[in-house]
């Protein structure tokens, strides 16, 4: 049996060359990904994570001016132990029965307030209950000029899982069907993440900008045990 590769033939006494060609080498976007394989959750997994990012520079893109990125995020796990502490007037349930979505609503306050309702109004009528709002504590200052006149309301909401539900992907797909009717019915709000098990910290930053915009990223009781970073090209 022959191969064919790059318009060369290779058989048993010609073996192919290795799947990677420098030839094929171009710019692309930057990714990383660590994991504790003994599945601890710990900040040190987190912060490994955005040290990656910060190293992938040459992998981002970014205007003019070098202010703002392309894009840049992680995905971790949902650390609840963290959401109970930080937002203790809710009372979420301390066995972490409830997913969390992290949405970047419009500015304009009213469009804002219509848009959180309409979600609510969603959660209602898929059976699945509201715990609370929480506005996701950032840092303007550090945004470019660009990142910052696009700056969008950034909140997390909280929701309980119902006890005919289980836990984990039986959860998360009521959740991606309440995420899909709200997508389709409002296009002024972008959901980054909405699940029982991860979630997505994004924006249009420069790669060091992310750990600096988002203090929870900063908290050493934000744990994971998985953590993937992006940044744009």
């Amino acid at each position: 049996m022959k191969l064919k590769m790059r318009g060369r033939l290779f058989g048993p006494e010609t073996p192919a060359p290795p799947i990677y060609d420098p030839a094929y080498e171009h710019d692309n976007c930057g990714i990383g990904a660590i994991v504790n394989i003994k599945g601890i959750k710990t900040h040190e997994t987190v912060d490994r994570a955005l040290t990656i990012v910060e190293r992938l520079e040459h992998r981002a893109g970014k205007d003019a001016a070098g202010e703002t990125g392309d894009g840049v995020g992680i995905l971790l796990q949902i650390p609840h132990s963290f959401f109970v502490k930080k937002e203790a007037e809710l009372r979420l349930p301390t066995d972490g029965s409830f997913g969390v979505g992290m949405f970047f609503f419009p500015a304009d306050e009213l469009k804002l307030k219509q848009a959180r309702k309409l979600f609510e109004v969603v959660l209602s009528k898929e059976g699945l209950k509201l715990l609370g709002w929480r506005k996701v504590p950032v840092d303007d200052s550090v945004l470019g000029k660009k990142a910052y006149d696009c700056k969008p309301e950034i909140y997390q909401c909280f929701i309980k899982k119902p006890r005919n539900i289980r836990q984990g992907i039986e959860f998360d797909r009521k959740l991606y069907v309440a995420r899909r009717i709200f997508e389709k019915a409002n296009q002024d709000t972008y959901v980054c993440s909405l699940s029982s098990r991860t979630i997505v910290y994004k924006g249009m930053f420069l790669v060091h900008q992310l750990r600096a915009f988002y203090s929870d990223l900063r908290d050493e009781n934000f744990i994971s045990a998985i953590a993937v970073v992006h940044s744009r090209f």
